[in-house]
């Protein structure tokens, strides 16, 4: 397995550095228990879970999406590997939807996730830098995006930056393809990524007009036109009743007028 190191800009010239990522089982053994996240960090989690859920079940096959499951490749050290923020399985194991306490890739029917999600946490910022490329290169993921939308990332390897997106390319290489705040498209997802007031959108087009949304986002983007409408409606009627009240108004005044000419001219 091969990965690339971050880009390091000097003045006008791109330095890169291409270098083998050698399995270090005994390094990236999983601690025990649950490790602390901001608020933040875990709303951002949760947003995407729930718009990659909506759009595995549009996906032919049995695709799938994981949230902080522990996913092993070393047989031998079952406890070393990585939990993904978020992966997406294609195909997913059978006992996903029961019970699955971690997926063990030496086991029938579990295989590498094809997509994968790292969104940099506050308390060790450092590791979703350098650590979690390496550990995916070797793990095998198609694609994996590092999201930074705090900005949390070391300055020393180039960063921070809000999207960082690794891919594998056809000779097993896993390469940093996108370093930076521009959007970026995703193979595996069709669609597009896109950080706008510290928020990663994914979207069918590079501006971002077109956003995907979760089905809350949707029935509440649909209340709030409903309530627009019915707004317009009441000013259309409010329009309506004031301008009749002018007429009335008007209407009033002049036979008022006519009435005080006609008894002027009566006299």
């Amino acid at each position: 397995m091969q990965a690339i190191l971050p880009v390091t800009m000097l003045a006008r010239t791109s330095v890169s550095l291409r270098y083998p990522v050698r399995p270090k089982p005994e390094a990236w053994v999983i601690p025990e228990g649950t490790v602390p996240e901001s608020t933040a960090h875990d709303a951002a989690v949760l947003r995407m879970y729930l718009l990659l859920t909506e759009w595995a079940a549009r996906q032919p096959g049995r695709v799938r999406v994981a949230r902080n499951l522990a996913v092993r490749w070393f047989q031998e050290h079952p406890r070393s590997g990585i939990d993904p923020d978020l992966c997406v399985l294609d195909p997913a194991p059978a006992e996903l939807d029961d019970d699955l306490p971690s997926l063990c890739l030496w086991k029938p029917g579990h295989h590498v996730p094809r997509f994968c999600i790292e969104v940099v946490s506050t308390t060790h910022p450092n590791k979703d830098y350098v650590d979690v490329p390496e550990r995916y290169a070797s793990l095998g993921v198609s694609e994996l995006l590092v999201l930074d939308p705090l900005l949390q990332g070391p300055r020393k390897l180039g960063g921070p930056v809000p999207l960082q997106l690794w891919r594998r390319d056809g000779a097993g290489t896993l390469e940093r393809v996108h370093f930076g705040a521009d959007p970026v498209y995703s193979n595996e997802l069709d669609g597009w990524f896109i950080v706008r007031d510290r928020q990663l959108l994914i979207a069918e087009d590079r501006a971002g007009s077109r956003p995907w949304q979760t089905e809350a986002e949707r029935q509440r983007g649909e209340a709030d036109h409903q309530r627009s409408a019915r707004e317009r409606a009441e000013n259309e009627r409010e329009g309506e009743r004031a301008e009749k009240e002018r007429e009335h108004r008007a209407r009033v005044e002049l036979e008022l007028r006519v009435a005080d000419l006609e008894a002027k001219l009566g006299k």
